[in-house]
């Protein structure tokens, strides 16, 4: 009896999940994993600070650096520091990518004498305004007219497109982290406006290319402001204002304060030419950030919400331009409602 009781209870047929259930709940859990990872695929990850952040002043940190380093000196720039090639050079610097302690830097050195105070001008400005927005310092030699600062392998702005058409950057490519890239750049104007050295002017940006060429993309894909060659103080107390550069300029990029105002009939005279202020920068951020923003799916939707804002920097009258604060923070405002909904939206076809 036991027997066959043994054996009829194996025998009973084991309730099997029917295939059509079992896909369903497949389905079910997929949706359920896509609901909960929609902000990681519709959401920029943030930039990582840089470790140079958390240094004192005279100090540095970079990469894998876990301790602050003090300003490279003359000497140890002459023994410690191994030029590689030359990568770039403009009307103040060569710039030639080295390597110290088997790291790739990039050491600058001054191109000719006569620009010896650009070039000065320029250490002054790194030395003063380290910090996230700014490229880092690693050293200086004034004796030899060398600056020594961490080396950034994705270049300047000025080849965004062709860094970005490259497959294993496709990623990237969104309109999402393009306009991360177009905060960062706000991000820095707004800091030179209010920084530790007062409200400071990027003079060297009369063309895209040209002010592209300024900044430096980073392999985390942030940005960081690279040249400070030509950074004019604004002082509206003391009403002190700026000129960008001696002779005349032309075109559109420019701010209309920036262009001889007395005809074509009077000859230039940088003399007669009227000064003005930092709202020169406000002027040009919306061409900026039509080039950083590129033409991929989504990029139009963003110019259109940025439309009201970038009107209001190409404003005549500078006075009545936006800060860069305002500009960031509606940048932000759009990043958030542009997320928000195509989240809302993919929630709704799951």
């Amino acid at each position: 009896m036991d027997g066959k009781a043994q054996d009829s209870s194996r025998g009973l047929p084991r309730r099997a999940v029917p295939p059509a259930m079992g896909l369903l709940l497949s389905m079910a859990l997929m949706n359920a994993l896509l609901y909960l990872c929609l902000d990681w695929f519709f959401i920029a990850p943030p930039h990582s600070t840089p470790g140079s952040t958390h240094c004192p002043h005279g100090h540095f940190r970079m990469g894998q650096m876990k301790n602050c380093s003090p300003w490279l000196s003359c000497e140890e720039l002459r023994t410690e520091v191994r030029q590689l090639k030359r990568v770039g050079e403009g009307a103040v610097k060569r710039v030639f990518l080295s390597e110290w302690k088997e790291r790739k830097v990039a050491l600058s050195r001054l191109s000719r004498l006569e620009m010896k105070e650009d070039f000065l001008h320029g250490l002054e400005m790194l030395k003063g305004l380290q910090s996230k927005h700014v490229v880092t310092l690693l050293g200086f030699c004034e004796d030899d007219n060398t600056i020594l600062t961490e080396y950034h392998p994705l270049g300047s702005l000025s080849s965004l497109e062709a860094t970005l058409n490259l497959s294993k950057y496709q990623n990237v490519n969104t309109w999402q982290h393009r306009l991360q890239l177009a905060m960062d750049y706000v991000s820095i104007i707004n800091y030179l406006h209010h920084s530790p050295l007062g409200t400071r002017v990027m003079c060297d940006s009369n063309d895209l290319p040209k002010t592209l060429s300024q900044y430096l993309l980073t392999s985390n894909f942030s940005l960081v402001v690279n040249d400070l060659d030509a950074l004019p103080l604004v002082n509206h107390s003391s009403g002190t204002l700026v000129k960008c550069g001696h002779r005349e300029l032309h075109g559109d990029f420019v701010a209309p304060e920036q262009l001889w105002p007395y005809g074509e009939d009077t000859p230039f005279d940088d003399d007669l030419m009227p000064s003005y202020d930092e709202k020169i920068d406000i002027w040009k951020i919306p061409d900026v950030s039509s080039f950083l923003l590129g033409h991929v799916e989504g990029s139009d939707m963003v110019r259109f919400h940025l439309f009201d804002i970038h009107k209001a920097c190409k404003s005549q009258t500078p006075a009545e331009r936006p800060t860069a604060q305002d500009i960031l923070d509606t940048y932000k405002k759009v990043l958030n409602l542009l997320r928000d909904t195509m989240v809302s939206q993919t929630r709704e076809m799951l």
